[in-house]
């Protein structure tokens, strides 16, 4: 018999007595209950759209790992991905088919989950699937798929490891945890040890841990528990117990020393981690510890932020969070200081800023800031059901943790009820010594039992809901700007985006001064008005909003979230970062020094190098786009910017007559029309004409070239390829995008399937259509394990050439592509900021507002005679622009054999 628990209950026991007048109104109704096999249900219903959240959690992780088989929780997870033995295929392939989104799975210490949101019509199909692989996995677990995936987890730790500071995780776990400790490993594994897992290891570890008794499902959205309940018994009521598991509840280490370790690694910068082991998740002072963090290092107005990175500007990042799991927490300070300066002294430093907070405790406005923070993040996050975050998570992890899905408020309410004086208490308690500078229960009377779901085939999903576009409104305010508005009231928060018709390409106006408008756009919240860099943080912490400036190849962009209780301030803020910047010559030169940094490091990164190297390669040197896709610039042109070029960039495009105010959110546009006249009452657009992005048309050069960047001992090479592909407002792009979701645009597409999953050389390969407005470059992105790199180039060569010739797109990808396209299309636009961010899109590509909800005719549209068209067009081999980041004197003779054209090696910083 199955057992209810209402939501109604647990919260008036959970909260009585409690002082929750700074709580956020907001809750997660739910309803649970236990099959008789021991799997507990979670359901809250969310009927905003019709999609449905599934999110099964395990508990197991890697904490569960026997000695000599580390990492082999996440080579599980990757195998719970590739069938089940009715269903004996690529597990992502029937989700695209019905437009899943937020689809993925994840492996720590103490869990491991599985999670993906459908259309409601597909809620049988994933249920089905899930419960298969559950119940029905072993059988189609051969050895070839497990050294499949073995070679693809290889792969990702690999890519893991060769990014900056990418080792020190594992010297951390080392030295904070003694031998034996579950956490004393990373979840990531060795290789050796990965190397050694076996089909025996798989078969007992799915019989240990994957039994129902072990699980908790979380189902939210288009749902309610009566008509979960039937569901839920079909598909999983089968599933076998498991056997009772015994758990640790807590295991905090005992350090009496502080302990300094020195690690050498090929980075730019010297960064410091200081660590403490802490209380677990669910205790009291975890809570009390996250308020202090917050107040330590959890934002510009922190002290530690404060301090290192804006008076004293020594760094480029300093913070302080908790890092939270079952057995112990993790208390991390992280300070990345400026190239040469003394790490002793900022140690010392750090001794002293975090002494005084000890000493003395936070101050009532730290603690309302911190509060505010952290309330406003948990409003946004609980607005979506499903994905990494969200409503669904919030339950599966107090489920799996606490024994309540309502924890989450719990935890909340602890963190707004601390008093400085208790959580100080606490740090003192937890964080005066033993750094490092890198918790049985009747198990119940459960069976299985027979039931009905036919496991003969996979449920049909034949009907998609239709995407129901909102209702847009436009207006103009008198200065000129335009207004493109959308109502939505699943929570009390007001998405906003100014943009203006500039980025990345507004450089190219401005005599080549790459970099200049990403440089521009990142001094506006470094002062305006009457406040400087701080105060403008603190004062959007105190509202609640989060204010961002930015910009993309195209676009220049300050974007707002606001609570609507604090709407018009927030505006008013906005309007000051907008139209009233300072550059004051202190800041201009300390975002300088920040942005300077920030080239370094993306010099060390890979992908950031590639990113820098490529699209100048690809257009030429007077084309818009000809630029560093990282937004940049180059270091000569960032050390010339002087504040009369910031002015007249800043005077030139951020102006009434190039803008256009998206807002998307609880308000309506006539009571926030009067609110925007009030805020930009003082911003009129100049007599001077806009200047011209230079778009002129650029062609591909024909022959191909190969650039190899030099990283030695790179443990991977990473493969970019680019050439000019289509305009970006072409009248057909579902016709390109079907193209590009065949070869290299989704998981099962030739690309990836090809290099990760039949070969194992690559955590993942694609390519894909860079957003542009004008002519988009067509990418290829393929990192590789060294010794494979030239099989890997001529592997996608082959592809591409009978992609174009004798293995053309084929009915089946098409039908993949549409389907996915058109039936995740609901999942897309489930929050205020996704159809923002799609107006947005609309407007940079000349499109109809309402161009989503005409998705689906003109996907059923396609036929595959246009897209082999597109494939001719686009993929051709002669026009691919190669660069390749990796050592050279491993990879270059190899790459050579191929022929591929002229061959050029440069060396790092080049």
């Amino acid at each position: 018999m199955t057992r209810v628990f209402t939501a109604a209950l647990t919260a008036a026991l959970a909260f009585t007595g409690l002082a929750t007048a700074q709580v956020p109104d907001v809750d997660i109704p739910y309803e649970s209950f236990q099959l008789e096999n021991g799997l507990t249900v979670v359901v809250h219903e969310d009927r905003k759209a019709p999609i449905v959240a599934v999110s099964i959690w395990y508990g197991v992780g890697s904490a569960n790992e026997p000695a000599g088989r580390t990492g082999f929780a996440h080579l599980f997870e990757h195998l719970m991905f590739n069938g089940s033995e009715n269903y004996n295929d690529d597990y992502f392939g029937p989700f695209e088919q019905v437009g899943a989104t937020g689809m993925n799975g994840t492996t720590w210490f103490d869990r491991t989950n599985y999670f993906q949101t459908v259309p409601t019509p597909a809620l049988d199909m994933a249920l089905w699937m899930e419960s298969d692989r559950m119940t029905h996995l072993l059988g189609a677990v051969d050895q070839e798929r497990l050294d499949e995936q073995r070679g693809v987890v290889q792969n990702e730790k690999r890519q893991g490891d060769n990014q900056p500071y990418g080792m020190v995780e594992y010297s951390q776990l080392r030295a904070l945890f003694p031998e034996g400790h579950p956490y004393a490993h990373s979840t990531i594994g060795s290789m050796e040890d990965l190397d050694n897992a076996s089909l025996e290891d798989v078969q007992e570890w799915f019989r240990q841990y994957y039994g129902a008794s072990n699980a908790v499902l979380v189902l939210a959205g288009d749902i309610d528990a009566e008509e979960a309940r039937p569901l839920v018994e079909r598909y999983f009521g089968d599933a076998p117990v498991g056997p009772p598991l015994t758990r640790m509840d807590q295991w905090i280490p005992e350090r009496e020393y502080d302990t300094t370790e020195v690690m050498y690694d090929d980075v730019p910068q010297p960064r410091i981690y200081r660590t403490w082991v802490v209380p677990g998740r669910i205790t009291q002072e975890r809570a009390e510890l996250e308020v202090f963090a917050t107040v330590l290092g959890g934002g510009r107005t922190s002290r530690l932020y404060r301090d290192f990175v804006f008076d004293r500007q020594v760094a480029t990042r300093a913070v302080a969070y908790v890092e939270e799991h079952q057995l112990a927490s993790q208390f991390h300070i992280e300070v990345t200081l400026n190239p040469g300066e003394d790490v002793a002294a900022a140690s010392a430093r750090i001794d002293e800023i975090l002494g005084e907070l000890l000493e003395e405790g936070p101050t009532e406005d730290e603690l309302e800031a911190a509060r505010t923070r952290m309330n406003a993040s948990t409003i946004r996050g609980l607005e979506q059901i499903g994905g990494f975050g969200g409503k669904a998570v919030a339950l599966a992890e107090g489920q799996l943790y606490a024994g309540d899905p309502g924890f989450w408020r719990t935890n909340l309410e602890r963190m707004n009820n601390a008093s400085a004086d208790a959580m100080t208490a606490t740090a003192n308690e937890w964080l005066t010594t033993g750094s490092h500078q890198i918790n049985v229960l009747p198990f119940g009377d459960y069976a299985s039992v027979e039931t009905d779901a036919d496991r003969s085939a996979l449920p049909v999903v034949d009907t998609t809901p239709d995407l129901v576009w909102p209702e847009v409104q436009t207006a103009e305010l008198s200065n000129g700007v335009d207004i493109v508005f959308v109502r939505r009231d699943a929570v009390p928060v007001v998405e906003m985006q100014m943009v203006f018709d500039a980025g990345y390409a507004a450089d190219s106006a401005e005599g080549g001064a790459l970099g200049l408008n990403s440089f521009m756009m990142d001094m506006l919240d470094e002062g305006a008005g009457r406040m400087d860099a701080l105060e403008i943080s603190a004062e959007a912490e105190r509202l609640g909003a989060n204010l961002s400036t930015g910009a993309n190849l195209d676009l220049s962009t300050v974007t707002l979230s606001a609570l609507s209780s604090n709407l018009q301030d927030s505006l008013n803020l906005m309007a000051t970062v907008i139209t009233d910047p300072t550059f004051a010559d202190a800041d201009i030169e300390r975002v300088r020094e920040q942005t300077l940094n920030g080239i370094r490091q993306e010099m060390a990164n890979p992908i950031a190098i590639a990113l820098r190297t490529l699209p100048p390669e690809m257009y030429g040197d007077d084309h818009a786009y000809s630029v560093p896709f990282t937004g940049s610039g180059t270091p000569e042109a960032v050390q010339g910017f002087t504040r009369e070029a910031l002015v007249a960039h800043q005077q030139t495009w951020l102006r009434p007559d190039n803008a256009t105010l998206f807002i998307v959110g609880d308000t309506t546009l006539e009571a926030i029309t009067p609110m925007l006249e009030r805020a930009f009452r003082r911003w009129d657009a100049p007599s001077t004409p806009l200047p011209v992005k230079n778009m002129g048309e650029a062609s591909n050069s024909g022959q191909p070239r190969v650039i190899i960047v030099d990283r030695p001992n790179s443990p991977q090479s990473l493969i970019l390829a680019g050439l000019i592909g289509p305009e970006g407002n072409v009248d057909n792009p579902e016709v390109y995008s079907a193209m590009n979701d065949a070869i290299g645009g989704s998981f099962t597409a030739r690309v990836n399937m090809n290099l990760r999953e039949d070969k194992g050389w690559s955590y993942g390969a694609q390519t894909l259509l860079w957003g542009a407005r004008g002519q988009r470059p067509w990418i290829v992105y393929a990192p590789v394990q060294t010794d494979r790199t030239a099989d890997s180039l001529s592997e996608l060569l082959r592809e591409f050439h009978e992609f174009t010739s004798t293995n053309p797109a084929t009915e089946a990808e098409l039908e993949r592509s549409v389907n996915n396209s058109t039936r995740s299309l609901p999942g897309q636009f489930e929050t205020a900021a996704a159809v923002r961010s799609s107006l947005v899109s609309s407007y940079n590509y000349g499109r109809d507002w309402n161009y989503p909800a005409t998705l689906t005719e003109r996907y059923r549209a396609l036929e595959l005679g246009p897209i082999h068209e597109a494939a001719e067009d686009v993929v051709n081999t002669d026009n691919l622009v190669w660069l390749i980041v990796g050592d050279a004197a491993v990879i270059e003779d190899s790459i050579r054999d191929l022929d591929m054209g002229e061959i050029e090696i440069r060396t790092l910083g080049q």
